[in-house]
C-alpha cells in the first residue's frame, strides 16, 4: 500500500497517511477510514498543509474504489465467461444427443393423449416446411443483394453485367408484385396490433383505477364474528372439494395434505381425490395416502376410473355424478399441484350467502418456483398480469371471466344448470365458463386470496401445455358461436364475448405476433419498399412489455428477454390457433403438464396431523415404491432414458431466418431493425437449442 499511497500524496503523505480499511465480500465492498493520529500534520503546517492532507487523502481513497470497481468488474466478465462456456457447452450437448421436437414420445415416456392417432400431425410438418422454404429464399435473396452489393466496388466486367441485370430484374419485380400486398398485409396487422394494444391500455388503466379507488368484492353479508364459546358458529354450508390428478406422482401428498388441513368444520366438507393414473404404482401410493388421513379423522374419499374418456372433465362428470352430491351445495376444484391455505373457504364461501346470481368465485395462483430458473421467471411475468389486471378488471367490470380450471369455487347449481361438465375441447375450465355466462350466472374474482402451485421448468411441458391453452379456445369459439347469438343475454355481452373475448385475444394476438414480427419484418429487410416504422418494431412492444411487467415489478430486469420471448412463444401460439380453429391433427392434444414436486420436505411435515404421521411422511417416495411389485424391466428402462433436452426445429429455422434478414439489414443501415432482429434472432436460436428452461445433464 505504501508505493500506492506515495505514488498519488507525495511524500509528506508517506508519513502520516489516512489508514483505510477495505471489506470485500464479493461481490459487495465498503471503505471505512480509521483516523489516525496528528503525527502527519506537524510535517504539515498550516492551511496549505491541511489541504494537501485532505487531497493526498482523496486521492487515496479513489485509487482504492477504481481499484474495487476493476476487481468487481473483472469478476463480472469471469462470470459472463463461465455462462457463456456453460451455454457453448450445453449447445453442444443438445447439437451432439440430435433429439428434436419430432420424436413421438413425451416426457413421461408415453405417447401424448390424443384423440386422434399419435402420429405426428401433417399440419405441423407442412408448417416447418414453409419456414424451411421461407428460410431458403431469404438466404438466396441475401446472396443476391450482397453480390450486387459487390457489384457496386467493381467487379469484372462480365460478372458485373449479369449481376447488375438479375438485380435490377429482381427489383423491378418485388416493386410492381411483392411490395404492394406485403405492405397491405404489413398495415392490416399494423392496424391490429394498435388495437390490441388499446385493449391492454385500457386493461391496465381499468386496474390502476382499482388500485387507485381500493376496489375489491365484499360479501353481501359479511361473515359472523369468531364466537370463542361456539367455534363453528357462523356460514358453513356442504362443500366438496374435488382434486383431480392423472400420473402425478411428485405432488399427491402436498396436495391433499393442504385441502385435509382447510380450516372448516369436518362435517361439512367432504375431499374427493380423483385419480386417472394408469401408473400401478402412483395408483397404489394416492390410495394409501388417502387411508391415513381417513384413520386421521379426515373425510376424503379415493375414486378411480376405469374408461379413462373425456380427460379432466371426464373426470369431474364422473364424480359429480355421485348419489352425496346432492347434498353438497358448492364444490372446490384444485389441480394436483394446488396447495391451498387453511382459510381459502372461509375468505371464498361468504362471496354467496344471499348472492343467488353468483355463480363462481376464483382465487389468484401464486408460485413456489418462479425463480427456478429463466423460463419460470419470465411466465410469472404472463401469469401474474393475467390475474392481476386481465382477471381483476373483468370480474370487476364485467363480471365475468374464464375460469382459471383450479383454485375456484362453483355454485353446484351454476354447473346443473349450464349443462355440467363436456369433454367436447380441452379447455373444459373455460367452456363451462361461458355457458354459465351465457345463462346470466355472475364471476367474482378475488386477488387478495392465493392458492400455491408450480410453473413448468422445462420448455418442453410449456410448450404443450401453450399449445392446449391456444388450441382449446379456437375449438370453443366454433362450438359456442351458434349459441352466443342466440342467447337472450344483452348485446354488449355478446360483443364481448365474440370480439374481444375470443377474436381479440385468442386468434389476433397469436396471429399478428407471428406475422408481423417473424414473416413481415424479416421481408421487409428484402423487400424495401414495404417497411415497418420503428415505433412498431421497437416502442409500441416496449411500451406494452413494461405495462404486462407492472404487476410483477422485482422482474422489471427481465424486460427484454420478456419481449422476446413472447415473439418467440408465438410459433407455439400461432400453430395452436391454427390447428384449434380448422380442427387440424393435435388439436385435441392432452398431455398433463409435468410437475416437480417443488413443495419443501418441511412444508409436508408442518401439513401431517401427528407425529407419527409425520414419521411416514418423511419417508422418500422410493421407499413406500419397493413396497410395490417391481414394475418390468423393459418400462424402468423406457422411464430413465425418457427425459432429455431436444431441438426444436421450427424455432431454429426461425432463429436463422432472422439473422439472415439482420445481416441484409447491415446493407441498408437500418439499425434499429437490425438490432432488434438480431436479438430476436438469438432469442429464437436460444429457444430452438432448450436452453431456457430446465438443463437435462
Amino acid at each position: 500500500m505504501a508505493p500506492w499511497s506515495g505514488f498519488w500524496g507525495g511524500r509528506a503523505v508517506l508519513a502520516g497517511g489516512t489508514p483505510v480499511v477495505v471489506k470485500m465480500d464479493n461481490p459487495n465492498w465498503s471503505i471505512s477510514e480509521i483516523d489516525g493520529d496528528d503525527e502527519g500534520a506537524a510535517l504539515l503546517p498550516g492551511a496549505g498543509g491541511r489541504r494537501r492532507r485532505r487531497r493526498g487523502k482523496n486521492a487515496k481513497q479513489i485509487t482504492w474504489v477504481l481499484l474495487l470497481k476493476a476487481h468487481r468488474a473483472a469478476g463480472c466478465l469471469a462470470w459472463l465467461a463461465s455462462a457463456a462456456v456453460a451455454l457453448g457447452g450445453a449447445a453442444r450437448r443438445r447439437v451432439a444427443a440430435g433429439r428434436t421436437d419430432a420424436d413421438a414420445e413425451d416426457e413421461d415416456g408415453e405417447a401424448p393423449a390424443t384423440a386422434t392417432a399419435p402420429a405426428p400431425p401433417r399440419h405441423s410438418c407442412r408448417f416447418y416446411a414453409f419456414i424451411r422454404a421461407f428460410l431458403v429464399l431469404s438466404v438466396f435473396l441475401l446472396a443476391v443483394e450482397l453480390a450486387a452489393h459487390a457489384n457496386g466496388r467493381r467487379l469484372a466486367a462480365p460478372a458485373a453485367v449479369s449481376l447488375a441485370a438479375l438485380h435490377a430484374a429482381w427489383v423491378r419485380f418485388r416493386a410492381a408484385y411483392v411490395a404492394p400486398p406485403l405492405q397491405l398485409l404489413a398495415d392490416a396487422c399494423v392496424v391490429l396490433f394498435l388495437v390490441q394494444s388499446a385493449d391492454r391500455l385500457v386493461q391496465s388503466l381499468g386496474c390502476f383505477y382499482i388500485h387507485l379507488k381500493r376496489l375489491q368484492p365484499k360479501p353481501v353479508s359479511p361473515p359472523a364474528l369468531p364466537d370463542a364459546e361456539d367455534p363453528d358458529a357462523g356460514y358453513y354450508p356442504m362443500v366438496l372439494v374435488q382434486i383431480p390428478m392423472c400420473n402425478e406422482k411428485e405432488v399427491y401428498q402436498q396436495s391433499i395434505a393442504a385441502v385435509c388441513n382447510l380450516d372448516w368444520p369436518r362435517s361439512n366438507f367432504l375431499v374427493q381425490v380423483l385419480d386417472d393414473s394408469d401408473d400401478p404404482i402412483t395408483q397404489a401410493l394416492i390410495r394409501e395416502e388417502v387411508e391415513k388421513w381417513q384413520q386421521h379423522g379426515a373425510r376424503i374419499v379415493y375414486r378411480h376410473r376405469v374408461l379413462r374418456e373425456g380427460y379432466k372433465a371426464g373426470n369431474l362428470k364422473s364424480a359429480m355424478s355421485c348419489s352425496y352430491v346432492k347434498d353438497y351445495e358448492y364444490v372446490a376444484i384444485f389441480d394436483a399441484d394446488f396447495q391451498p391455505y387453511p382459510d381459502f373457504l372461509k375468505r371464498t364461501v361468504p362471496h354467496f350467502k344471499d348472492n343467488e346470481e353468483l355463480g363462481l368465485v376464483q382465487a389468484r395462483w401464486s408460485f413456489v418456483n418462479k425463480d427456478e430458473n429463466l423460463l419460470t421467471r419470465l411466465q410469472n411475468i404472463n401469469l401474474c398480469f393475467h390475474f392481476e389486471v386481465e382477471q381483476q378488471v373483468n370480474g370487476m367490470f364485467i363480471n365475468f371471466f374464464g375460469f382459471n380450471g383450479t383454485a375456484g369455487v362453483w355454485r353446484i347449481k351454476a354447473l346443473e344448470d349450464s349443462g355440467g361438465w363436456m369433454e367436447r375441447t380441452t379447455v373444459e375450465d373455460m367452456d363451462i365458463a361461458v355457458r354459465a355466462h351465457l345463462k346470466g350466472w355472475r364471476f367474482i374474482f378475488l386477488n387478495d386470496v392465493e392458492c400455491q402451485c408450480e410453473l413448468p421448468e422445462s420448455y418442453e411441458a410449456y410448450r404443450k401445455q401453450q399449445h392446449r391453452w391456444h388450441s382449446g379456445p379456437m375449438q370453443l369459439f366454433r362450438l359456442c358461436l351458434p349459441d352466443i347469438i342466440r342467447c337472450k343475454i344483452a348485446f354488449w355481452k355478446k360483443a364481448n364475448l365474440i370480439f374481444l373475448f375470443f377474436l381479440l385475444r385468442k386468434l389476433i394476438l397469436p396471429f399478428y405476433s407471428f406475422t408481423l414480427f417473424c414473416i413481415i419484418l424479416p421481408l421487409t429487410m428484402f423487400v424495401p419498399e414495404a417497411e415497418l416504422p420503428d415505433w412498431v418494431v421497437c416502442y409500441i412492444p416496449a411500451l406494452m412489455s413494461f405495462l404486462n411487467i407492472l404487476p410483477s415489478p422485482r422482474s422489471f430486469p427481465f424486460i427484454i428477454p420478456y419481449l422476446l420471448f413472447e415473439n418467440t412463444m408465438s410459433v407455439t401460439k400461432f400453430n395452436a390457433m391454427v390447428s384449434g380453429l380448422f380442427q387440424l391433427g393435435g388439436a385435441y392434444e392432452w398431455v398433463v403438464t409435468k410437475k416437480s414436486g417443488r413443495s419443501s420436505e418441511g412444508d409436508l411435515v408442518v401439513l401431517a396431523p401427528n407425529k407419527e404421521h409425520r414419521k411416514q411422511q418423511q419417508q422418500p417416495v422410493a421407499a413406500a415404491e419397493a413396497k410395490k411389485p417391481p414394475a418390468p424391466v423393459e418400462k424402468k428402462k423406457k422411464q430413465q432414458k425418457q427425459k432429455y433436452n431436444r431441438i426444436y426445429k421450427k424455432e431454429l429455422a426461425l432463429s436463422l431466418l432472422l439473422l439472415t434478414a439482420a445481416a441484409r439489414s447491415l446493407l441498408s443501415k437500418q439499425g434499429m431493425h437490425f438490432y432488434f432482429l438480431l436479438f430476436q434472432g438469438v432469442s429464437f436460436l436460444m429457444v430452438g437449442l432448450d436452453l431456457i428452461g430446465e438443463d437435462v445433464k
